[in-house]
């Protein structure tokens, strides 16, 4: 038995524990590399993220014989002209746009008590007992901490101007690699290997790339039609902030399922202070925006690649802001869905590698 490749796996699989378990206690030696995983985080994230937007266009200008040298320039100059049309065209109505809504702040909060305190003054009415007032407080309370907390993260990140200019910095140099060498790295991680595992490998990263590059490509492009579809809907029936509010939903529409209805709060909470009617509006605009995106813009985006269930994706999504707050959040769906795409891999694989582990190690030497 000891000779079986399943024994001796399952023993290095015990002392890699050990040795995690071990690492953990004398975590100190370890800080070092720790920060650089940090350091480096974020800009490996935002390169990924730019990598897997762009490629479509890398792609398509090398089908048609374009240098790889010669695409990466094009791309960053589309960049650069991209940023250039946002700062300025959206920036100055956005910055507008954030002016007079703080400046607006103790208003909207004198607003939202009126409305509390006629709630309260309703309670009588209600066909059950309800301690509105306990309620009222809860969520006063509750939207208190989310826009101190939201403030003060912004203050947090403003102020971390290294920690800022090095992501600005070093982002661009791994999204340049990454369009630059992308083709290079499946087989630089599977060159060590040989064989069925080789395959299995080759085949194991192809599908992450595939999934990854389904699931970020789809959830922006559909987030971006999403903003512009709620963007002329505010504009129409005349909600203040409608371009705050809807670029706040393409960030918030990123996490599928989930996203849209977080968008819709702040969307709602501005229309009952400005118009009980408007609220009913937005309501409407809301709903028919999602429908739009359920049954005809995600189906023909993004297909079945990836099959996630409602219920599984809030459950991801709570537990990961739990763990981990808003990045938690943003990186849970497509982590699931690579943790998925190798329990596929792995049960698709099962037959040969059950053959290998039971393979007796003596007989293969």
């Amino acid at each position: 038995m000891t000779n079986k490749l399943w024994f001796q796996s399952g023993i290095a699989l015990i002392i890699t524990f050990v040795i995690i378990l071990l690492v953990m206690q004398v975590q100190i030696i370890f800080d070092p590399f720790i920060t650089i995983i940090m350091t480096i985080f974020f800009p490996v994230l935002i390169g990924g993220l730019l990598y897997y937007i762009t490629e479509p266009i890398q792609r398509f200008l090398e089908k048609r014989k374009a240098h790889r040298l010669v695409s990466i320039l094009a791309i960053f100059i589309i960049i650069l002209i991209v940023i250039a049309v946002i700062t300025l065209t959206v920036a100055p109505m956005v910055t507008e746009q954030v002016q007079n809504l703080v400046s607006r702040l103790p208003i909207l909060q004198s607003e939202v008590q009126n409305i509390a305190n006629y709630l309260l003054s309703q309670r009588e009415r209600l066909p059950f007992d309800i301690d509105l007032q306990s309620v009222t407080e809860d969520a006063l309370d509750m939207g208190t901490n989310m826009l101190s907390g939201f403030v003060s993260n912004a203050i947090t990140i403003v102020t971390s101007t290294v920690s800022v200019l090095l992501t600005l910095v070093l982002g661009p140099f791994f999204f340049f690699f990454m369009l630059k060498d992308h083709h290079k790295f499946i087989p630089a991680m599977t060159s060590p290997f040989s064989g069925t595992f080789k395959q299995f490998l080759i085949e194991l990263l192809y599908d992450i790339d595939r999934t990854l590059r389904s699931f970020i490509q789809g959830q922006m492009l559909v987030s971006f039609i999403l903003c512009i579809i709620l963007y002329i809907g505010y504009t129409i029936i005349g909600l203040d902030y409608a371009l705050l509010l809807a670029i706040f939903a393409l960030f918030m529409n990123i996490v599928p399922f989930v996203g849209p209805w977080v968008a819709f709060i702040p969307a709602g909470l501005l229309a009952l202070i400005q118009d009980p009617i408007m609220f009913i509006w937005v309501s409407v605009i809301t709903l028919i925006a999602q429908q739009i995106e359920s049954n005809l813009i995600t189906p023909n985006v993004m297909g079945q690649s990836l099959a996630l269930h409602p219920l599984t994706v809030i459950t991801i999504v709570l537990a990961a802001g739990n763990i981990a707050g808003f990045i938690g959040i943003l990186v849970a769906i497509p982590t699931y869905a690579v943790i998925k795409t190798i329990i596929q891999n792995i049960w698709r694989y099962r037959t040969n590698l059950k053959d290998t582990m039971l393979t007796d190690i003596s007989k293969t030497n």
